[in-house]
């Protein structure tokens, strides 16, 4: 298969999976509702999705006429923070299913005549960048689905047995010395994976899988909710402000936890990694541990760094291979596998569960690379660099393999909870 031809495969899986969240998952007066302000409604998504692919793929890598330049404002996600949203003049869901086939339609008709040469489509970058961020925008879509109210819209896909192979050790050594972070030559990889560059690390101690249920629960038990020791003084107002004492969408009932997955209920499964936690709650519980949240560079370097070999893998088992059958994305299935899963796909230094699962918060705020260049617009990465987001790695079950990648860089407010966001913990050695 040729990279035209991928494209064209990979836009159509994108759309599929777009519309399985949204016009074909529920009704009109559903897909229009904010279920929260920290989401939009699904509807402005998926014509949001249309209007960032005809800006790039149909004026900007085509050169050809705008379908609707009325709407730009209206989906500028810069413009029009996710709370004002629903008042915006929306198309309705039937307009945005025509508008963002329509689209779709010239950017196939195009592709035909588009060179994949020069900066912007220069070996599929652009057609890529588009891609991923229709990805990204059905895992949004999904966050939205979690905090639905009501009947479960989503239907659990049928659960292929997660692979295993035994019980791992508890943590593993990573031995201190140089490694190469982010990417250069990745023709999928963003402005703020860039460019590839050593990293000197010293020897750390790194958990082998993320911190699960059970131990979460260990925690709360003990009243971690209530020590104000353990929690970062800006963690400690959050948590006194809001009263929370568990995960999102945790609860008890008769002594047990249960939790809300989906709009299904059921028992916490306590051998699943923790997921819907903040970064304050993560951190929290490292220090009540006694240890500490990885740096991102420690997280990477654990994840992509062949010490035998001296070299970089693109993925933590190897340079390829399908990810369905090393870790557990792209919703394969609806919740985390369990602790311990997928042994082939663990990493050269044996860590599992780095890619898929939950989205790993690390201790590193989110800032470029040295040497790092904005392109192709500044809005994607460098207006968020600074103190204010914290650095996640590896992607959770709802991401797409494409966009689950070591060097992928995901960032949110430490408040954030309804990502699919779990941790993993670390320590000097």
């Amino acid at each position: 298969m040729d990279v035209k031809e991928r494209i064209v495969a990979e836009l159509t899986a994108a759309r599929d999976r777009s519309f399985g969240l949204t016009v074909e998952a529920l009704e009109a007066p559903e897909l229009t509702a904010q279920v929260s302000p920290l989401m939009s409604p699904l509807v402005w998504d998926l014509a949001h999705i249309g209007n960032y692919e005809e800006q790039w793929l149909l004026r900007a890598a085509a050169g050809a006429t705008a379908v609707r330049p009325d709407i730009d404002d209206i989906y500028d996600a810069f413009e029009h923070p996710r709370a004002e949203r629903p008042s915006l003049p929306l198309l309705s869901p039937a307009e945005s299913r025509a508008y963002v086939t329509t689209v779709r339609d010239r950017v196939l008709d195009s592709l035909e005549k588009v060179p994949l040469i020069g900066a912007l489509a220069g070996d599929g970058f652009v057609y890529h960048m588009v891609i991923q961020h229709e990805h990204q925008h059905d895992e949004t879509m999904l966050a939205t689905h979690q905090l639905r109210k009501g009947a479960p819209a989503l239907l659990d896909p049928p659960e292929a047995d997660p692979v295993a192979g035994g019980t791992p050790p508890a943590e593993v050594l990573v031995p201190g010395g140089p490694f190469l972070m982010g990417a250069s030559d990745d023709p999928w990889a963003y402005d703020n994976e860039r460019p590839g560059h050593m990293v000197d690390v010293p020897s750390f101690h790194i958990d082998t899988t993320p911190v699960g249920n059970a131990a979460y629960a260990a925690f709360i038990e003990a009243g971690g909710y209530r020590d104000p020791r353990w929690w970062h003084p800006k963690g400690w107002e959050w948590r006194s402000r809001t009263g929370k004492e568990a995960p999102a969408f945790w609860y008890r009932e008769g002594g047990q936890w249960m939790r809300h997955r989906l709009g299904h209920v059921e028992p916490v499964p306590m051998d699943e990694p923790v997921q819907h936690v903040c970064w304050y709650e993560a951190d929290a519980y490292a220090r009540w541990a006694g240890r500490r949240l990885p740096t991102e560079a420690e997280w990477e370097k654990a994840a992509s760094w062949d010490p035998a070999a001296d070299r970089k893998r693109r993925l933590p088992w190897g340079d390829s291979g399908e990810a369905g059958a090393h870790a557990n994305v792209g919703q394969r299935r609806h919740r985390p596998s369990p602790l311990g899963s997928y042994a082939d796909g663990a990493s050269a230094y044996g860590v599992r569960q780095l890619i898929g699962d939950v989205w790993e918060w690390t201790s590193t705020d989110f800032d470029g690379y040295p040497g790092f260049r904005s392109f192709p617009y500044k809005e994607y990465s460098e207006v968020f660099f600074g103190g204010e987001y914290k650095v996640l790695k590896g992607g959770s079950w709802a991401t797409h393999p494409l966009a689950a990648r070591p060097t992928f860089r995901n960032w949110d407010f430490p408040i954030r909870r309804q990502i699919f966001a779990g941790f993993r913990c670390a320590r000097d050695a």
